[in-house]
Order: C-alpha cells, then sequence, then structure tokens
C-alpha cells in the first residue's frame, strides 16, 4: 500500500472503530516515520472532500463515511496481488490450510468476524509477504484456472491488527471486488461500521 493510504487506514480506524475525531498530523509522522510533508500531502483530498478539518496543527474528521468512500475509491487492489492461483476446493477449505502469519481479508475475514455471510462466496483474499507467501505457493501451486485464490502484499503496519485485517480495509477491499457477492458483503459491513 502506499505511504497515503497507510495514514488514511490509521485515521479511519481510529474514527470508527475506536471512536476518535482529533489527530495531529506530527503525531501520524512519528508513528510512521513519514516526513511531515508526506503527511500534509496524505491529508489533501480528504479536506478538499470536507471528510476532514484542519485546525491549526491538528485536524479532525468530520465525515468518516465520505472518507471512507474517497479511500475505497482510490484503492487500486489489483496491484497489491502477488500471487494469484486457482484451488480445486471450498472457500472455507482454503481459508483453513492457510499458514498462521496470513491476514485475512474480504468476504472471509467478514465471516470470520461476524459469524455470517450475506452471501454465498467463491474468492479468498489474504494479505501475506516472505516465509508465509512461500509456504502458500508450496501448498497451492500456481494454476492457469480462473483463481480464487488472492494474496495480496501486507504491510508492517496491517499486521498489527492480527489474523483479520479491520473493518476499514475489509471493506474498501470488498469494494474492489468485481464479484457479484461484494455488494452484499459491503452493504452488510457499512451497516455495522455506520449505524
Amino acid at each position: 500500500m502506499t505511504k497515503k493510504e497507510i495514514i488514511w487506514r490509521d485515521i479511519l480506524y481510529r474514527a470508527i472503530e475506536k471512536k476518535e475525531t482529533k489527530f495531529r498530523q506530527k503525531d501520524l509522522a512519528v508513528k510512521f516515520g513519514f516526513s511531515l510533508s508526506t503527511v500534509f500531502n496524505a491529508l489533501k483530498a480528504p479536506r478538499s472532500a470536507g471528510a476532514i478539518e484542519v485546525t491549526g496543527r491538528g485536524f479532525r474528521v468530520i465525515d468518516s463515511e465520505k472518507f471512507l468512500y474517497l479511500w475505497a475509491t482510490q484503492r487500486n487492489m489489483e496491484k497489491e496481488i502477488i500471487y494469484k492461483t486457482y484451488i480445486p476446493k471450498s472457500p472455507a477449505k482454503i481459508e483453513g490450510e492457510m499458514p498462521n502469519g496470513v491476514i485475512f481479508s474480504g468476504c472471509s475475514a467478514y465471516i470470520m468476524k461476524y459469524q455470517n455471510a450475506p452471501a454465498d462466496y467463491a474468492k479468498v483474499y489474504v494479505y501475506a509477504e516472505g516465509d508465509d507467501l512461500e509456504k502458500i505457493k508450496n501448498r497451492f501451486s500456481k494454476n492457469k484456472s480462473e483463481p480464487n485464490l488472492f494474496v495480496l502484499k501486507s504491510d508492517a503496519y496491517l499486521q498489527k491488527f492480527g489474523v483479520l485485517a479491520p473493518d476499514i480495509q475489509i471493506f474498501v477491499d470488498l469494494w474492489n471486488m468485481k464479484d457479484w457477492y461484494a455488494k452484499d458483503f459491503i452493504k452488510a459491513l457499512k451497516d455495522k461500521l455506520f449505524l
């Protein structure tokens, strides 16, 4: 993910899931080891969209839903895919055979977290890198059929959330999926985030 998206994910996670509204640019720069100008530039789009309001040295989130949709529409998940293949098994079987270090996203993460499925689904999305990526490649060899397993490049900050991506990451990933059932999962997750 880009530095901008890492910053957005942190702000949105804290605003939506932790109910924080006030932030300082300097704190974000220190937290991620980014320059202040990187943080400043990351805030330009949500500021012009009216999702945040800058106040002196800080800013506050005034429309987290708009901010989340901004990220979802700007995300290019396709370029984050580092491995994909077809496995002639159900999504549940594929999920059960994943190495311990992967982070689930999309439909899999939603079902694991909320214990229900708004629709049937056919594809599994996980974040991984390093040894975990190699384990996936060894367990699930490359196949030229239509892929049903997608491995996205993880980042050090995502790993801090554990085995499931945070809801806001799941939302933007679902938004970027082309499958018909993603819409049902998006609606169900939106209801959990904003109602």
